[in-house]
């Protein structure tokens, strides 16, 4: 282990646009957002990546959306470098991603846990 530390995002760092670089050049981040669309059932990738904004704003999407781009951009990361954190750690919603990594939750059980939460608040 290295002595990395990897902070994950919260919510509040939602873009249009967002994960779709790492959509475009890294086989494993479709699989990512494959995953977290069969899931959800909804096209999490189109509201990423066209929007509309007023939707991504929306506290139940962008908190999956967050999730799976955080963790998109972990494993492109990864799958480049190899780099591995000695701790893992996030703001808020990044907790989840953070879980998700440290292989403590699946990620399937963290986009729909995260879309109720982001309902609920």
């Amino acid at each position: 282990m290295s002595d990395r530390i990897f902070l994950f995002p919260g919510q509040g760092s939602q873009y249009v646009g967002m994960g779709k670089v790492f959509f475009d050049n890294f086989s494993i981040c479709k699989s990512i957002f494959e995953e977290a669309e069969d899931a959800l059932k909804f096209k999490l990738r189109k509201l990423c990546f066209e929007g509309p904004e007023s939707d991504l704003k929306l506290t139940q999407n962008t908190q999956p959306a967050i999730l799976t781009v955080s963790l998109a951009a972990h494993r492109a990361l990864f799958s480049e470098t190899g780099l591995e954190p000695k701790l893992l750690a996030g703001h808020s919603l990044g907790e989840y991603t953070a879980l998700v990594v440290s292989e403590a939750l699946q990620f399937s059980d963290a986009v729909r846990l995260v879309r109720l939460r982001g309902g609920a608040m």
